[in-house]
């Protein structure tokens, strides 16, 4: 397969999968801390709701956010050709976007954006593309 594909693909299924792990996750955080009245769909009552929730409510999406990274990454940098950290570190890039996009429109606790934002992404990013990377090395 010709790199640069490859490359393109590193990108598209460590999105795709790292994305699928979040939702998994955060899902099963809403089926075991179900919030009471409110539809976990319905962005309008989550972000009104948010301020006044509970730590228990943050570990999922923290979770979700920091596995699904995490996952993506190591995804990534499987696929890619060559660079895999950098393309594990895209993948942080992304999903880095993606968290403070919905930091900024389901303001929560101080507390959770900081802890999301500096620990969920980039660092997880950075763990997966060291994984990828020795267990590329290992197969060459």
């Amino acid at each position: 397969m010709h790199p640069i594909l490859r490359n393109i693909l590193a990108v598209i299924f460590g999105w795709f999968g790292g994305s699928l792990i979040n939702m998994s996750i955060i899902q099963l955080g809403n089926k075991l801390f179900p919030i009471e009245g409110i539809d976990p769909n319905d962005m309008n009552a989550l972000a009104e709701i948010m301020p006044t929730l509970e730590v228990h409510h943050f570990i999922f999406p923290f979770l979700g956010h920091a596995l699904g990274t995490f996952i993506g990454a190591i995804i990534a940098g499987l696929i890619a050709f060559n660079h895999k950290m950098k393309f594990a570190l895209a993948i942080g890039a992304l999903f880095l976007l993606g968290g403070i996009a919905v930091n900024y429109m389901l303001p929560g606790p101080t507390w959770f954006a900081v802890a999301d934002i500096l620990i969920a992404y980039i660092p997880m990013a950075w763990l997966g593309g060291k994984i990828a990377t020795r267990k590329s090395n290992k197969t060459s």
